[in-house]
């Protein structure tokens, strides 16, 4: 089913929740109900109600009750009058149609034949037959509006499938991606930590978790030496004029950080890294032989993110952004983004993340005030970018609206082992900024001219990458990126002096590896370490000390049987050479 029919369908159940939910308890209010990704949530004003997840099965049970009166939705276009009179006893929707008429929008009501609702989104054709295969899936607190400053809503999530083949498969699915959880996994294998002492949204890496993102940064960092990136380092504040100045004050003051005084003057904490780099760029006179300048960091920003929208490592407050910003002149513009293409393709295949395909990130010319303003160069860029993808021969879907202000942009949407959906990299076209800022480069004809400038989030938040590796990987990292390779287990202290020997052997070939001298039995140590997912067992007996070899396991349980230190050494500098 396309996506427009599907989320049809979602928000059209979410309506069929509505009624059940007002039925069952007498005095909630409805507000809103989208359709989301893979389903659908509504939220409610329970006034003296309470409803956990508990209550689902008596309010599927009503829902399944209502569904076969439900024929036909009907639809009438209403005055802002004759809405409030309506709906004068749900001061949502009353909200809500005061401000679509000041908007200018039609207000208009849809009825399935007993439950009058304000709406406009699309809606199915015949609710009693497609509606059927529902499921209420968890309950979250919401503030009216998003705003914090609202009544905290309570919103019931749920899903639909056009089939029960297809609502069982997603709900297999829901129930794997449970235990991939990053959030459960991450205190399971002791990655990170969020404190209530240090903040929401601000996570804490700890060394096991400072372990992996060290070896995405320093993957990174190769992949970028070799393709002639320049490393910056920049601070982690800035005055807040910069800003102004680039456009992020206008569009982006919604998630910067309040602006403090220094010395008389207004700084803030930077939301994104781009005008430091700017200024290192503007630092001197630039020539045409020096472009394309490509300079990257791993910086670390800070947005304002709402308390119910933080999602341990996927949504935060501090998050690092793997940042490159290539300064150059129009005719370079095809070869650089062809050169990121494959710098994040190289990055896919170290991730194993090979099924991916890109949105192509456009302007919309109906919402100027969105975007710097200037048709001819939006539609130009637009062009651009479009013919970048096909001559790459990227799968794209075009995406209307949702371009950065500053220009139009590709992201990279990859597919995990579970089929799930998640943004990483982005790659934006900015014909703009270069003029904005009076960025400047000396021509061959000695004439001074705007570079046009390719930003370039490689992963694009360190923070969200980790987490999406976790689930994708179920917390089993492949060989070169687990924090912990080997875990050598001798069998009783008798063996302390050669498991040591073993250890500082890979050691000095730079394998990650730790001792477990516990006194425990072999058994016990054996599940620990499978537990904690580590690639390897070294298992070290009597007859592993006299034959001066070491005995093999692997996580899965697999017996590799007895080899030299040599002979593992060699094994395991292919496996990380092959991401593997």
């Amino acid at each position: 089913m396309e996506s427009k029919n599907l989320d049809s369908l979602r928000h059209s159940c979410a309506h069929l929740l509505a009624h059940a939910v007002k039925q069952l308890y007498p005095g909630a209010l409805n507000a809103i109900g989208p359709a989301i990704e893979n389903g659908f949530y509504q939220d409610f004003d329970m006034g003296k109600w309470n409803i956990s997840e508990g209550d689902f099965p008596k309010i599927e049970a009503k829902m399944r009750e209502i569904l076969p009166t439900w024929q036909k939705f009907t639809f009438n276009e209403v005055t802002l009058s004759e809405a409030e009179k309506l709906f004068k006893d749900n001061k949502y929707k009353v909200e809500m149609a005061t401000e679509f008429a000041k908007q200018g929008k039609k207000l208009q009501t849809n009825d399935p034949g007993d439950f009058l609702d304000l709406c406009k989104m699309g809606h199915v054709d015949n609710p009693s037959k497609e509606l059927q295969h529902f499921k209420l899936l968890s309950v979250a607190g919401a503030y009216w509006r998003g705003s914090e400053k609202n009544k905290m809503l309570t919103r019931i999530y749920g899903t639909v499938f056009p089939s029960k083949e297809e609502l069982e498969n997603h709900l297999k699915m829901l129930e794997e991606a449970k235990k991939r959880d990053h959030r459960k996994l991450g205190k399971e294998l002791d990655l990170f930590v969020i404190s209530e002492n240090i903040g929401k949204g601000l996570p804490l890496l700890t060394p096991k978790g400072t372990l992996i993102k060290k070896q995405i940064l320093d993957f990174e960092y190769e992949l970028e030496r070799r393709a002639g990136f320049q490393h910056v380092s920049t601070p982690h504040i800035a005055r807040s004029e910069m800003y102004k100045k680039t456009g992020h004050w206008q569009h982006y003051k919604d998630v910067m950080y309040a602006p403090f005084g220094i010395d008389g003057e207004e700084y803030v904490l930077k939301p994104m890294n781009c005008p430091h780099h700017y200024m290192i760029y503007t630092s001197k006179p630039r020539s045409y032989k020096d472009l394309p300048i490509r300079l990257t960091e791993p910086g670390t920003c800070y947005r304002f993110e709402k308390t119910g929208e933080l999602a341990g490592l996927l949504r935060v407050r501090a998050l690092t952004i793997d940042d490159s910003h290539i300064l150059m002149s129009e005719d370079q513009i095809e070869k650089e983004f062809k050169l990121c293409i494959e710098l994040v393709k190289k990055m896919f295949v170290a991730f194993h993340l090979k099924d991916f395909y890109v949105r192509l990130s456009l302007a919309d010319p109906s919402n100027a005030v969105k975007y710097i303003a200037d048709n001819d160069t939006w539609k130009k860029a637009g062009e651009k970018l479009e013919k970048i993808v096909k001559d790459n021969h990227l799968e794209y879907k075009i995406a209307k609206g949702e371009a950065s202000f500053y220009g139009p942009k590709i992201d990279f949407i990859v597919r995990d082992s579970l089929g799930r959906e998640w943004q990483m990299s982005t790659l934006q076209l900015d014909l703009f900024m270069g003029k904005r800022l009076n960025l400047t480069y000396i021509d061959e004809d000695g004439k001074e001219k705007h570079p046009v400038i390719l930003h370039r989030g490689l992963t694009g938040s360190i923070e969200r990458t980790l987490a999406i590796l976790i689930e994708h990987f179920a917390g089993a990292f492949p060989l070169w990126l687990t924090p912990v390779q080997i875990s050598i287990l001798p069998v009783s202290d008798k063996f302390q002096d050669y498991s040591l020997k073993v250890k500082e052997q890979l050691e000095d070939v730079n394998v990650r590896v730790q001792l477990n001298n516990d006194n425990k039995t072999l058994g016990a140590k054996i599940r620990e370490t499978t537990l904690q997912k580590i690639p390897y067992m070294v298992i070290i007996g009597e007859k592993e000390v006299k034959s001066e070899k070491i005995a093999l396991r692997t996580r899965e349980g697999k017996d590799l049987g007895t080899v030299t230190i040599s002979e593992f050494v060699s094994k395991l500098k292919a496996q990380i050479e092959n991401f593997s």
